[in-house]
């Protein structure tokens, strides 16, 4: 949607007069301290959090950390390609594509740790994702209004 012009410029007069206000990032700093779990903030938490989970659950800690750590970076690697294409001019060549395919063959191989962390295979995952959104779209089509008003427990 197009601002109209007089809205345009009172939204620059209030996006101006925020940039000019003092942040006291000290006291931002703090907060960020408060509100951080203490397994995100001492090793000796975290590591004890970590063998509980192995212990305790049997959750295997370390390729769950490897899976998430992993498809977060290659993930990362996928997007700044695909960013490149959209906005920044980098032709989508068949070199590019091969590129593409490549990080996204390393997305899945740590969604394959994920898989062996979580003792499942990509087709139960498959299978899972399907049954959630046959019952967030029951038509089997997609729509804003399921999309954005989802029955609880939707996730």
């Amino acid at each position: 949607m197009i601002m109209k012009k007089r809205n345009l410029e009172k939204h620059l007069r209030d996006l101006n007069s925020n940039m000019t206000q003092v942040i006291d990032s000290n006291k931002y700093i703090e907060f960020v301290r408060q509100t951080t779990s203490p397994a995100s903030s001492d090793f000796a938490k975290l590591l004890s959090r970590m063998t509980e989970l192995e212990v305790e659950t049997n959750a295997d800690v370390p390729r769950l950390l490897t899976a998430a750590l992993g498809v977060s970076a290659e993930s990362g690697e996928l997007v700044e390609i695909i960013k490149k294409v959209f906005l920044q001019g980098k032709p989508y060549t068949e070199e590019t594509k091969i590129h593409i395919l490549k990080e996204f063959s390393d997305v899945m191989w740590y969604l394959a740790q994920l898989c062996i962390a979580m003792d499942t295979t990509f087709e139960e995952i498959m299978k899972i994702n399907y049954e959630k959104l046959i019952q967030r779209y029951p038509e089997g089509t997609f729509s804003i209004y399921h999309s954005e008003n989802r029955k609880s427990g939707d996730i």
